[in-house]
């Protein structure tokens, strides 16, 4: 007994080993068991290509730009494999309009990166900036910033003491028909305000009768000229509704996207009959003088959306509100989910009394070890993956991790580049706002862009990768004659999946380092079969199905 384990334990301190070598970039850690299997989209900030990732970390597509440009922030990948990206010039210096976030391309590129369109809207007066919905129809939805001087700000109701910077630039949105170039739909935020300030000028009244409106003096940015700050839009083709999240009032708001250009306009039309009013607004009721501090739920949230994308209807996160709350503490960040009470008999989003809820969230992740790792000021995503876990970024450090519903990390990466370069696996100097990444997405493996793609590796970002590190963390096959053994996840922390030959049911015996059982199963006829490994002490074993050789795995809880 003794005999037939020395050569295997050898081999295997040589696994654990390895096993416990520290990436400091790229992939940090991964449990396939557990982690939701697809690709990863990443646009880093500092540099102008979008790349796909396996959870492996490797390259297996990227979309390669010239260097003079910078993400605008977003990227988008097409069921039919086209890439939707947003960018700008690097060189923004003289530029009328300009703040963080700021874009100025909408680019559809094919698989093989070939420009297929193209729209951009940057001069004196406009500048599309952060984010853009792609529609089921092909037409795109793009924030855009209009600059209004000081003298229209003030006409419309603006405190002069809000002007800080001589200008105001309030956001509005447009729906582009990529096929005829033409603006088929917009709407302005400045075609739905209200203000208390002077009645002498427009847009007065009383602002607590009105949350349907926008109070053109809610400051929150020392008179600052980008007032709002829209940094993400996304689309409920169900409703025919559009989300925004504006930041800086830490509030998202619903508008109907069923009117027309002219209804958008005003406060009649669509659905629900209102036309361009805001059909719902949701973090902050201070905005509409229904609150105080303390009922503030969003603090400079980024990435709100409908959790739609991928995931059965049936699924009980199905159609709620996911955000990532950027500044919700003073070194802490969180990822939320909240329900949306909308009425789809009566097409309203009814309030309680004089404010719109609910009161608190259906889910709040923080990171389970150190809550500090994922404060970020600004940027940010959060998705709901098909599997139950969530997937977060925390945009200024760039730092990203998948969460079980149990909060178990099972796969971790940092963005490998500082300013934009490349960096050396084992490079420990990056800090926050090196390798900044507005957002990270998975797409299904049988998602249908991939179909008849080759997504074989391609290398990594960082240099001088740890080329082992993943097959260290992949499940164990070896074959013995027609036996095949399959063993998965590795280290185990809950349970081990073995995946048996065929449907033949065999007896699993499990081994300790000094050649004992430690547990004997009968499998059932499947070709997966589960064992809990809640009962073993941390340390080393062997596991054996029928007439397989052992195969080592390790126990971590």
């Amino acid at each position: 007994m003794k005999y037939f384990f020395v050569p295997t334990f050898l081999s295997l301190l040589i696994f654990v080993v390895n096993l416990k070598g520290q990436n400091t970039v790229g992939l940090l850690s991964y449990k396939p068991g557990q982690a939701f299997d697809g690709y990863n989209l990443l646009y880093p900030h500092n540099q102008p290509h979008v790349y796909l990732l396996d959870n492996c970390g490797e390259i297996v597509h990227v979309w390669e730009d010239e260097l003079n440009f910078r993400p605008g922030n977003t990227a988008y990948l097409l069921e039919d494999g086209r890439l939707v990206k947003t960018k700008r010039p690097a060189i923004i210096a003289g530029d009328a309009i300009w703040a963080g976030g700021g874009g100025a391309t909408v680019e559809i590129v094919d698989w093989d990166n070939n420009s297929l369109w193209s729209f951009t809207l940057n001069n004196d007066s406009l500048r599309l900036h952060h984010d853009i919905e792609v529609l089921p129809n092909g037409n795109i939805l793009m924030i855009s910033w209009e600059l209004k001087s000081a003298q229209e700000a003030v006409e419309a109701g603006r405190n002069p003491d809000l002007l800080t910077d001589g200008e105001l630039w309030p956001d509005f949105i447009i729906e582009i028909n990529p096929a005829t170039d033409e603006i088929v739909w917009e709407w302005h935020v400045w075609d739905h305000l209200i203000q208390d300030y002077d009645p002498t000028k427009a847009n007065y009244g009383v602002v607590a009768d009105h949350p349907e409106k926008v109070d053109l003096n809610w400051d929150t940015s020392n008179g600052a000229d980008d007032w709002m700050h829209t940094n993400s839009i996304d689309y409920n083709p169900e409703n025919d509704q559009i989300v925004i999240s504006v930041p800086t009032f830490n509030e998202y708001w619903i508008i109907d996207h069923s009117t027309t250009t002219a209804e958008a306009a005003g406060s009649t039309g669509g659905f629900a009959g209102k036309g361009g009013d805001l059909l719902y607004r949701w973090g902050n009721p201070a905005t509409y003088r229904a609150g105080n501090a303390s009922d503030q739920r969003l603090y400079y949230q980024h990435d709100v959306h409908w959790i739609r994308d991928f995931i059965n209807p049936f699924d009980p996160q199905y159609g709620k509100m996911a955000v990532f709350n950027n500044q919700v503490g003073d070194d802490f960040s969180t990822a939320n989910v909240v329900s949306i009470p909308f009425d789809m008999y009566e097409w309203v989003y009814p309030m309680d009394g004089n404010v719109w809820g609910p009161s608190t969230f259906d889910v709040t992740l923080t990171h389970p070890d150190d809550s500090s790792k994922i404060y970020s000021t600004g940027l940010s995503s959060v998705q709901y993956l098909p599997n139950g876990n969530f997937l977060i970024c925390a945009g200024r450090v760039g730092y990203s991790y998948e969460v079980t519903p149990n909060n178990e990390i099972v796969w971790e990466y940092i963005t490998p580049l500082k300013a934009g370069a490349a960096v050396s696996q084992g490079d420990t100097t990056l800090s926050e706002n090196s390798n900044m990444t507005f957002r990270l997405n998975r797409y299904p493996s049988n998602y249908a862009a991939f179909d008849g793609k080759d997504l074989s590796s391609q290398g990594w970002i960082e240099t001088n990768p740890n080329t082992t590190f993943c097959d260290e963390l992949l499940p164990v096959e070896l074959i013995n004659g027609q036996e095949p053994l399959r063993l998965y996840p590795n280290p185990a922390d809950e349970y081990i999946s073995l995946t048996l030959d065929g449907a033949l049911a065999k007896e699993v015996v499990i081994f300790d380092l000094l050649g004992r059982k430690v547990g004997t199963y009968q499998s059932t006829p499947s070709e997966t079969f589960h064992i809990s490994t809640a009962g073993l002490e941390e340390g080393i074993y062997f596991i054996r199905a029928g007439n397989s050789k052992a195969i080592p795995f390790i126990v971590q809880h």
